[in-house]
């Protein structure tokens, strides 16, 4: 049964649930939540947040507590960009709104508290989704993904005053993750279709008769779908391990390598030991170092790109960015301000370079880039020596 405005209502297990879907940038939504929460004074309200964006979108200050070394050790760079890619693209069209984006899931958070409702979380965690998208994309896709988000922030495209009524009404999250999902099919499932299911499975495992949840309007048709389908959340939840043949893969091209060098070195009559050694190592030291640079790294760090990517491109468990990038953040440490302005220096390329905390996985990414680029070079004059 579709009632009045955004809100579905249905019935389960002699209890009833109600549906808000809303727009992520919408004032209209904004007062729409406010009033269906007053109006059905709900047993427990559920969001479309897990615990970290909820702790994101309560806590203005959470940036003061970014840890960048701690994320490069982590391995959570890539996710970090991506939540801060989507959140620019958010927070763009907010701006052009005047709405706050997650303004409406704050807003419900705020009514659930004035009548006294039990607030229910009701999304999966953020890296899980993220993790699962990722291990789902080929590897082509993969490259084509990275671009996509790390130039989501830079579009600065102009929204006419139709537009931007429209945009009132929208969800134009779920609609950026659909276009996502029409471009690369494999990130649907995860982003999307896994999401519908958990939603629904933790909206029907609040506590109470009455439940209201709050939800991006691009989720609503997913979730009735699955209303009496079971879910099991615990797989859902789990992060898939690399297969053995990609790691396999991952120690390929340094075995070639180092048996190219054994080779070479077995055979003195054509090309000495050393010859071949530099062939290999000079091409991916420059480019580690070219891309380091270009970055705006300080010049020790740029040099330690250089003397370290011969060793670390031949070993996947260590790569040249996360020694350079640790050590950016170790000689220009960024400080509370840095850290506070990412949100808005994420917006454009000149924030990347102006901001440090930026600045150190702008490093990061161009010297791994840099030296894979190397690596390809290095390679084909190492095994053109040894014809």
């Amino acid at each position: 049964m579709q009632s009045p405005g955004n809100v579905t209502r249905l019935e389960y297990d002699g209890r009833e649930l109600f549906l808000v879907g809303t727009a992520h940038v919408s004032r209209k939504s904004v007062d729409e939540v406010r009033e269906v929460i007053a109006e059905l004074r709900p047993d427990a309200v559920c969001v479309e947040l897990d615990a970290l964006r909820y702790e994101s979108l309560r806590d203005q200050s959470r940036w003061r507590k970014l840890n960048v070394s701690q994320i490069i050790r982590e391995g959570k760079v890539l996710y970090l960009l991506a939540n801060l890619a989507l959140s620019a693209h958010q927070r763009r069209i907010g701006d052009k709104l005047g709405v706050r984006p997650g303004a409406e899931l704050l807003a419900a958070v705020e009514a659930a508290e004035a009548i006294g409702a039990e607030l229910v979380l009701a999304d999966r965690d953020i890296q899980a989704t993220l993790k699962r998208a990722w291990s789902n994309v080929r590897f082509l896709d993969r490259a084509k993904l990275i671009a996509i988000l790390l130039a989501a922030p830079f579009a600065n495209e102009e929204i006419t005053e139709e537009q931007l009524e429209a945009l009132k009404e929208r969800d134009t999250f779920s609609e950026m993750l659909d276009e996502l999902a029409r471009v690369m099919p494999g990130i649907r499932e995860p982003l999307i279709t896994e999401r519908d299911s958990w939603l629904i499975s933790s909206v029907r495992e609040a506590p109470g008769k009455r439940i209201v949840a709050i939800v991006g309007a691009g989720h609503v048709p997913g979730m009735v779908r699955g209303l009496n389908e079971p879910v099991d959340r615990a797989s859902l939840a789990l992060i898939p391990q690399k297969k053995l043949t990609t790691k396999l893969l991952a120690w390929l091209l340094p075995l070639v390598i180092v048996v190219a060098l054994c080779f070479g070195w077995s055979r003195p009559e054509h090309h000495s030991w050393s010859q071949l050694l530099l062939a290999w190592a000079l091409p991916t030291s420059i480019g580690c170092g070219i891309g380091t640079a270009l970055a705006g790294a300080h010049p020790l760090v740029v040099l330690l790109g250089a003397l370290v990517a011969p060793v670390t491109t031949l070993h996947p468990a260590i790569a040249a960015g996360m020694l350079t990038s640790l050590a950016e953040a170790w000689l220009r440490r960024p400080t509370v301000a840095d850290c506070e302005d990412i949100p808005q220096a994420v917006q454009s390329l000149g924030g990347f370079y102006r901001n440090r905390a930026l600045r150190v996985f702008l490093i990061l990414m161009a010297s791994n880039i840099g030296a894979t680029i190397g690596v390809a070079v290095g390679a084909a004059r190492l095994l053109s020596l040894l014809r």
